[in-house]
């Protein structure tokens, strides 16, 4: 495995890190849930930092650090699905587009809106369809998802049946999940830091603390694994690598979303610190496409069947 990004890889993330320069921080006296910007998603998408899978020289790979890239923005972007996702399925389809397992129609489903493309996997295959106002029931607003989510209240009778393997686009989901948890992981774990590294108790940073530095040596671990085993499964097209990187990418957020609320203690339970940016969207990540227990299950039947 190439443990150093190419020329062109280095150079697509230079260009993000220019274009979401505005995006990086939150906006001052903003606690909101959640944040978007429409503004970043066009320039996004008139770059063509959403299509690089399509391009020879970057593929799934580069799909996937543009997604772990975005994922620690404090802004939510929708590209995991239309980066990695969408190529296999159709790259026309219109954006937002928002992924759902068959039979599993009550979960919180991300960027669902009306005109959003809604795609369903399942033993029935891959089929989509235009949301609707009426097919939609928007989430409470008190839900802490941070993330702009919604509900389907059921699915139309008329779909677009997508002539594509379900597997393949339950694997290519699997890989889009794990990049931008580990987004996630890495963005939270540096806002944690910066946190322990400023704030002062008897007479010192808590950072200094051992108790504290051991732990956050461990979170490093587990959010450095997370981010190469992503990067690992986008390059290998692997079922297991797939189920494996989100295991892992799910069990380190149920262990670092603790850590770090208790590292900020009492600030880490307000809105003021944007930490809840992203632990809250990894606590909705954890539950994705059935979870723990199921990516284990998937690990184990792609490598012993």
């Amino acid at each position: 495995m190439q443990l150093s990004l190419n020329e062109d890889q280095t150079q697509v993330l230079d260009f993000i890190d220019s274009l979401a320069k505005p995006y990086a921080s939150v906006p001052m006296h903003d606690v909101s849930l959640a944040l978007e910007s429409a503004e970043l998603d066009q320039a996004l998408v008139e770059n063509g930092f959403l299509d690089v899978m399509a391009v020879e020289e970057l593929g799934p790979v580069t799909a996937a650090l543009v997604i772990e890239k975005l994922a620690r923005l404090p802004f939510a972007v929708e590209s995991a699905a239309s980066a990695m996702v969408r190529p296999l399925i159709d790259p026309e389809l219109p954006r937002p587009i928002c992924l759902v397992e068959e039979g599993r129609l009550r979960k919180p489903v991300r960027f669902l809106r009306p005109g959003a493309t809604v795609v369903v996997v399942g033993p029935s295959g891959v089929r989509s369809f235009t949301a609707t106002e009426d097919a939609i029931a928007p989430a409470q607003e008190d839900t802490l998802y941070a993330y702009p989510v919604a509900f389907l209240t059921g699915l139309p009778q008329a779909m677009t049946l997508h002539e594509v393997d379900a597997a393949e686009v339950t694997r290519a989901w699997r890989v889009a999940i794990a990049a931008e948890a580990a987004g996630l992981l890495g963005a939270a774990l540096a806002s944690t830091v910066t946190y322990v590294s400023e704030r002062k108790q008897f007479g010192r940073p808590l950072a200094t603390f051992q108790g504290m530095r051991h732990r956050l040596a461990e979170d490093q671990v587990l959010t450095n694994t997370a981010y190469w085993l992503a990067l690992r499964a986008a390059g290998t097209g692997d079922p297991a690598d797939a189920a494996m990187a989100l295991l892992h990418a799910q069990e380190a957020a149920k262990r670092v979303c603790y850590d770090y609320h208790q590292f900020l203690g009492g600030m880490g339970m307000t809105l003021e610190h944007p930490l809840h940016l992203w632990t809250y969207r990894l606590k909705l990540l954890t539950a994705e496409l059935g979870g723990r227990g199921a990516q284990g299950l998937a690990a184990a039947d792609a490598l012993w069947g």
